[in-house]
Parts: structure tokens; sequence; C-alpha cells
């Protein structure tokens, strides 16, 4: 049985072309499998998560934009970020990060990309832990880029880590993975089936094809 996620083609999308016959005496939860199975290649060979999913990432607190040191301007602001300054000041700004990016964003078509955050702790460098609440996040995480901005005033020194729990994928698969998908699908089917049952499908020329559709989705 093949892990559990909801894979970029569905059985009712693969069954309604002329796929659908390589399949018509399997059940659905077989060709779920496959699916799935189809799903992970397509993530394998683009190094990106591409379906729905949950994952715990650690990246480590590193650079601080020279217009956030506390004495290179002198800007009207609101109370919350007055308050965070004033805190931030207190705990020495000019060591205290604001910026993470999350492994996983969207390589193409950000608006069907979403991203939901669990949890956020930092882990510091000489001991202690903090958890982030999500009125301490500035904005993000941005699905183009994956960024994610912390309140000004959130203690976190270089050095320290950002351990993020966060969900995201595709919501709205594009139809060019939904379409490469079941490329892959159909090339493990035949090459499950195998060289005495003559399919009229190329499992080999199914393969090309998939790749072909997956490079331009590979990731940077």
């Amino acid at each position: 049985m093949a892990d559990s996620i909801a894979p970029l083609c569905t059985f009712a999308q693969f069954t309604e072309g002329p796929f659908g016959d390589l399949v018509s005496d399997w059940d659905e939860a077989t060709v779920t499998d496959f699916l799935i199975e189809a799903t992970r290649q397509c993530e394998d060979e683009t190094g990106r998560r591409l379906a729905p999913f949950t994952t715990t990432e650690t990246h480590r607190a590193e650079g601080i934009d020279p217009d956030e040191y506390s004495d290179s301007a002198n800007l009207p602001m609101d109370i919350r970020s007055t308050l965070g300054s004033s805190y931030a000041d207190a705990l020495g700004a000019s060591s205290l990060v604001r910026h993470c990016w999350l492994d996983e964003k969207a390589v193409r078509y950000p608006d069907m990309w979403s991203y939901s955050v669990g949890s956020i702790t930092i882990i510091r460098s000489y001991g202690g832990t903090q958890d982030v609440s999500p009125f301490q996040i500035l904005n993000g995480p941005e699905p183009d880029t994956g960024h994610l901005w912390f309140q000004l005033g959130i203690f976190l020194p270089v050095a320290s880590r950002i351990q993020v729990t966060y969900s995201g994928g595709y919501q709205t698969i594009p139809a060019s993975l939904v379409r490469a998908c079941k490329f892959l699908c159909a090339a493990n089917v035949v090459k499950e089936l195998g060289p005495n049952v003559n399919t009229g499908h190329d499992p080999d020329q199914l393969h090309t094809d998939a790749l072909f559709v997956l490079s331009n989705w590979v990731g940077v």
C-alpha cells in the first residue's frame, strides 16, 4: 500500500479517458495507490512537494536587512510597531533576525497554492525556546517565495534555529500536473501488466512524455 496523500490526479480523472481501459478490471483503491506512486514520482523528478502536505522544517536565523537596524531611520509608527521597536531596542535590535524562507513554495501558479502555519518555535543557541504566535507574523508565508516575516521585537538572535510546522501545496491542481501524473500512472500500470498483455501503450514513451511536462516544474 502506498503512503497516504491526495494524488495529483484523481481516480475519476484517470478513468474518464482512454487510460480507463487499462484499469477497467481494477478496484478504485488499487488504482489510487498507483496514482499516489505517480504523484511521488512527480515530486521526485521536480525536487518539490506538489500535492497537499504537512511538514516540519528547521532553519538557521541569519542575515539582517540594513534598513532594519534600530538607528537606520526615525519613521512614524503605530502603537504595535512602537512597542515592538522599544522592546527590540531593549533586547539589542542589531542582533535580531526577522526573516525566514520556507523550502516548499509554488514553482508556478502561486494563486493555486495555499499555506497554513501550524506552529513556529525559536530555539536559541544558548538555550531556551519561544513559541511564535500568529499575531507575531507580520506577513506570509508568501506562496511565490515562501517568505515569512516576523513582527519587530521578537527575540530572534542570529544563529538561533527556527522550527516551522506548516501545511502547503496546490489546493487546485494545475492541469499540467494532472497530465504528468496520468502519464506516469499509465506507464506504471502497463509495466505492471507485463509484456504479454497488449495494451497499445508504450510505457517508455509515456514516461518520456511525463518528464517533458515536469521539466517546467523543476524548482530552484
